[in-house]
């Protein structure tokens, strides 16, 4: 998808989310014909012609100063996360797709995933590819799947599909649509950086076929980074338990993410964490 493509759907998007009150403009009488601001009140707000405005959602302008994507991102009301994927569309150019190499995890990472053997630890890739996991987590996460799953590069689980297509990991999450958010808000933010990446758009397409949750999701545009958030967990051999799921960046590999799993020390789920290390081989 091209790059201007991107940005025009993602000022569509968040101009129909935000009500004229949201932002202190009366509601005129009669029936509005849009769903959130008018192109024109939005231009009005950032305090740009509307014509211009009007290029830049059309995909006619990609040269938007930092003045003005300041503007439209407090007009707009983007949090910072919001507000850098806005400026990320606006500064990339038209690039043709490609295939990266297969993802590969390093040593020393392994070696960490090893050490922290009592926790629960998974390395994801760009693309939400599972590259590795302890025993631990494969125990608490995908314990239906096979162990060896992540050391199969052409056929490794993927956290984005398995949490929209695999019933089990549905299941797992009593707070679904929840985590469901967090983690096309993560997709979100990641295609944005990476529009050339033929694989990641794959996913998306394939995910936004099978999933109408997904596409729905998807077309929201909401960017959000998973950093560390708490979810209540349904555990087929255990029972609940809640943990914190955290995210770490190895530092030979900014790309990929690890992912700890984490209870509350002297907790209920403390205890049933520890009652699954008995399953986990």
């Amino acid at each position: 998808m091209a790059v201007s493509l991107r940005l025009s759907e993602f000022l569509r998007a968040r101009r129909a989310q935000v009500r004229p009150a949201d932002v202190g403009l009366p509601e005129l009488p009669g029936r509005r014909r849009v769903t959130g601001l008018r192109r024109e009140e939005l231009s009005q707000l950032a305090g740009v012609s509307v014509s211009y405005y009007t290029r830049l959602e059309q995909g006619q302008s990609v040269n938007a100063s930092d003045g003005v994507l300041n503007a439209l991102a407090t007009a707009l009301r983007l949090d910072e996360h919001e507000h850098a994927h806005l400026r990320e569309l606006a500064s990339q150019r038209r690039r043709p797709l490609s295939h990266p190499p297969a993802e590969h995890v390093d040593p020393l990472t392994h070696d960490l995933l090893r050490a922290v053997g009592h926790t629960p630890a998974l390395v994801l890739g760009r693309r939400t590819d599972v590259l590795a996991w302890n025993p631990l987590a494969h125990a608490l996460l995908a314990g239906h799947l096979a162990p060896t799953a992540p050391d199969r590069p052409e056929d490794r689980p993927n956290l984005s599909r398995m949490l929209f297509l695999d019933p089990h990991t549905r299941d797992l999450y009593v707070d679904w649509e929840r985590k469901a958010r967090a983690v096309v808000g993560s997709l979100r933010r990641i295609a944005g950086r990476h529009p050339e990446d033929a694989l990641l758009a794959s996913l998306v397409g394939e995910l936004s076929m099978a999933s109408p949750e997904f596409a729905t999701l998807w077309s929201d545009h909401r960017v959000r980074p998973c950093e560390a958030d708490a979810y209540r967990l349904r555990h087929p051999l255990v029972g609940e338990l809640t943990v914190t799921q955290q995210i770490l960046v190895p530092a030979r590999s900014p790309e990929h993410s690890l992912v700890l799993v984490t209870t509350q020390e002297d907790s209920s789920s403390q205890d049933t964490m520890v009652l699954l290390r008995g399953y986990a081989h």
